[in-house]
């Protein structure tokens, strides 16, 4: 019988490989990735966190005065094909409760390439910090139907959009590695993981754009 697995579109902690692994507790050598981009949706910075949250942009734009660019009402990712259920049990715990599974639609700017075999370690490889302006819509790769988790409480979120790059510099190091070990959002997953204790996301809510 089939396994089934699932796609999912990461846009802040785990955008990082390396973050990633540390969350699923494995090594990642079942999965395809590629970057990629949900539209009309804002990620903003998590007020006191490291972390982001994404809104769709009709909630995100209530926190500015001043009307976004396209580039700004886009959100860039990474699309990861191939996650098993043991995959989003992790994925659940590690997010709680302040956000929510929800089902959407990106856009992969790339092909989608295998994480095993592939140079992977650079923290930008996939998101560069500057990069190209997207392409008409018109030659976007097809959207590709995958998950997301999508921030339950606006008000808890800056009127500033969040940078991965930023995130790279100054707070990646805090969730892999050793110090990782002293993370409590990274040392919960390992707990429920160990305990084996059921997600406590248990609900798909479909987000229309």
């Amino acid at each position: 019988m089939a396994i089934s697995t699932f796609s999912s579109f990461f846009y802040g902690t785990l955008m990082h490989p390396k973050i990633l692994k540390r969350v699923i507790g494995n090594d990642a050598s079942h999965l395809q990735i590629a970057p990629a981009v949900l539209f009309e949706h804002t990620r903003h910075k998590v007020k006191y966190a490291d972390y982001p949250g994404v809104v769709p942009y009709h909630e995100g734009q209530r926190l500015f005065t001043r009307e976004l660019t396209h580039e700004e009402r886009c959100v860039r990712g990474t699309l990861v094909t191939g996650l098993t259920s043991q995959d989003m049990a992790c994925l659940d715990y590690f997010e709680g409760d302040e956000y929510s599974r929800c089902n959407i639609e990106v856009h992969p700017l790339r092909p989608l390439i295998d994480v095993s075999g592939n140079d992977l370690t650079s923290d930008a490889s996939l998101v560069p910090a500057d990069p190209p302006p997207l392409p008409p819509t018109s030659e976007l790769l097809l959207g590709i139907p995958a998950q997301t988790y999508i921030y339950n409480n606006v008000k808890n979120l800056e009127a500033e959009l969040w940078s991965f790059d930023d995130f790279v510099k100054h707070n990646a190091w805090k969730w892999y590695g050793s110090a990782s070990n002293n993370n409590p959002d990274i040392t919960e997953v390992d707990r429920r993981r160990e305990l084996g204790t059921t997600s406590i996301v248990e609900d798909i809510a479909e987000v229309i754009a």
